[in-house]
């Protein structure tokens, strides 16, 4: 599909389901590589991040737990500016090293928040991998570690990104149309 209409939003694709691949297949490698000899907590963010985490976590060949959080900034397609922590973290992470899986890093508040909570917590290593990352709209001085595709800052849907809940489960990733 050249066009997706999600409530009352037309989205045009923006990178096919073949390009998204490649990149987890690329990321996969690389988590693969930085953690073979001391395997992550890996943190999925819900509800986003969930498709890009299953894609990832079929490439992984590293021994690795698994633990969610559910933390939400977005109302609409605008950031509210507000961290809401829905579901928390439960797993002691002091002395572990911890990979945080995001769908997105846009303006990095969501990020920002994680990465205090688990430094709080005590961890010895933070990482984060991101299916996307909005450099123009990302202002922090935190590293981001796996970064499968830079974007524009133009609001996207699909491969777990939505609109009001919405769209998640496009294979290809979609950027709202202009007219």
């Amino acid at each position: 599909m050249k066009e997706v209409t999600i409530l009352d939003k037309t989205f045009i694709k923006y990178i096919p389901d073949e390009e998204i691949n490649a990149a987890v297949d690329r990321i996969a490698a690389q988590i693969n590589h930085d953690y073979q000899d001391e395997p992550p907590l890996i943190l999925i963010t819900l509800n986003g991040a969930i498709v890009f985490a299953v894609d990832l976590l079929k490439e992984l060949t590293i021994s690795a737990q698994i633990t969610c959080v559910k933390v939400s900034s977005y109302q609409g397609t605008e950031s509210t500016n507000h961290i809401k922590n829905l579901i928390g973290l439960t797993d002691d992470v002091r002395g572990r090293r911890v990979l945080i899986v995001e769908d997105i890093v846009d303006t990095g508040r969501t990020y920002k928040y994680l990465w205090d909570m688990l430094q709080e917590a005590g961890v010895s290593d933070l990482r984060i991998a991101t299916m996307t990352l909005k450099p123009d709209a990302y202002k922090l001085d935190l590293p981001v570690h796996y970064v499968g595709f830079s974007i524009p800052n133009k609001f996207v849907v699909g491969r777990g990104l939505d609109y009001d809940g919405y769209g998640r489960q496009l294979r290809d990733i979609y950027q709202l149309k202009i007219d």
